[in-house]
């Protein structure tokens, strides 16, 4: 005699479990793509449960799947003439709320799956900004480090020369990421445009200011993620001010978060590069970590042959053991688990909020969650790049050029906005406090509405 187990899960949990059973069939070894998305839909069951039409237009597995993958050979010669070769990629994943927007990623460790990933993450970032943009991402295993400028240039025109007959101001626009800046984006501009014998400032952002680029676009993900935060320590009664904070990374989000945090009275101890972290109990100097990272372009221990107090760890995972009141990853994937998160917690944090895209695995955010970690999601707080991107957008297609001030008081606006929808939204189904499960759900309604509008195609 056999026992009829009957499922207590309702009709949105079941297909909402479907379609990512499916997908780990497709996708197997696209790990990274696999974990945004379960941590997406992990946040969807009140949605579905409250709008069965998302089931009937069987949204989840449309959007799971982007509208195309162009993959491409990149060849170039280095300075001893050598030919190299490079993959690149652009991953175009959902234009439903505008033309695709995403940054290009010269790094090593560029795959198809961390290009889907950081696509898929973009789509409901950029819906938050509540801007006319989709999501998209692109880039290229290249490594820019220790490559003299000749060569950059030469790869970056090598680069465009594949990339520019899928792009374009109302069809994709890509921007800059880890490995491209300001520089990197010229080359690929002035190789478009004598492509394409046309100026069309709005194909890429991130150029440089007076050359079609807006001003405040270096700062805007690291001022927007303290704008971020600040919503959420007032909520709290909260502030900055004499609050202790670790910053991992020393990039442009890292630089500029770390600047505005001082501005708001923190005290920020540590930040890192790749190879190491620095701790300062006296407080980072800025002036300093900009000379070394911008200036020289050096690595981060040299801070310390500057600093006497200051020391110097090789390896980057022990900065989550430095107490602190706020922790912000602004590194790369993946960088704060369990364990970190165990300790940040032990250490008596209040505060994390993500810079980077998708810093805490899935274990470290329900501790975080669990303990009453206020928790900022990368997709929310980090969105303040793409935010001003899409403004640069607007200023190259009105011809006009906009002052730091004004666009700095843009993205003020922008992220409260951010914040408070994704407050409203956890409070509306269930989740108040919850930002992941807020953010998740008030960035994909708008685009799940925005696919039924436009039919099944």
């Amino acid at each position: 005699m056999t026992t009829e187990v009957i499922s207590t899960k309702s009709a949105a949990q079941n297909y909402i479990d479907s379609v990512f059973e499916q997908l780990k069939q497709k996708n197997a070894h696209q790990l990274e793509f696999l974990q945004a998305v379960e941590e997406i839909f992990l946040s969807l069951v009140p949605v579905f449960e409250k709008h069965p039409e998302y089931i009937k237009h069987n949204i989840l597995s449309r959007i799971v799947e982007p509208d195309r993958i162009i993959s491409f050979r990149i060849t170039w010669q280095d300075d001893q003439n050598n030919v190299q070769v490079n993959r690149g990629y652009r991953v175009q994943f959902n234009n439903v709320v505008g033309p695709y927007k995403g940054g290009l990623r010269f790094h090593p460790t560029v795959n198809e799956s961390i290009m889907k990933f950081l696509a898929f993450e973009q789509i409901f970032k950029n819906s938050l900004t509540g801007l006319p943009i989709g999501g998209g991402k692109g880039g290229s295993d290249f490594d820019p480090k220790g490559k003299s400028d000749s060569e950059i240039m030469r790869f970056c025109q090598a680069f465009m020369t594949e990339l520019y007959r899928h792009i374009g101001p109302d069809v994709d626009v890509p921007a800059g990421d880890i490995g491209v800046g300001g520089r990197e984006i010229g080359y690929l501009y002035g190789q478009y445009k004598r492509i394409r014998g046309a100026y069309e400032a709005g194909v890429l952002t991130g150029k440089q200011p007076r050359y079609g680029g807006s001003l405040a676009r270096k700062e805007a993900t690291g001022y927007g993620l303290i704008y971020f935060v600040e919503q959420m320590l007032q909520d709290a009664k909260l502030s900055f001010l004499n609050k202790t904070v670790v910053v991992s990374g020393s990039g442009n989000v890292a630089i500029y978060a770390i600047e505005k945090a001082q501005h708001f009275g923190a005290k920020v101890v540590a930040c890192s590069d790749s190879n190491g972290y620095i701790y300062d109990p006296d407080g980072i100097d800025l002036k300093l970590v900009k000379e070394i990272k911008e200036v020289k372009g050096d690595r981060i221990k040299t801070y310390v042959d500057y600093r006497s107090n200051a020391t110097y760890t090789e390896g980057c995972n022990n900065i989550w053991t430095i107490p602190c009141d706020i922790a912000l990853p602004c590194a790369t994937q993946n960088e704060i688990d369990g364990e970190a998160a165990r300790t940040l917690l032990a250490n008596g944090v209040k505060v994390v909020a993500e810079g980077a895209n998708m810093p805490s695995n899935l274990e470290a955010i329900n501790i975080f969650l669990d303990n009453g970690v206020l928790f900022g999601p990368a997709k929310a707080a980090n969105a303040g790049g793409v935010a001003v991107s899409a403004l640069e957008m607007a200023q190259n297609s009105g011809r006009n050029y906009w002052s730091f001030n004004e666009v700095d008081e843009k993205l003020h606006g922008i992220m409260k906005s951010i914040y408070l929808e994704s407050k409203t939204a956890a409070e509306n189904y269930g989740h108040p406090g919850n930002l992941v499960v807020g953010s998740n759900i008030a960035g994909f309604v708008k685009v799940a509405n925005g696919m039924i509008s436009e039919g099944v195609y």
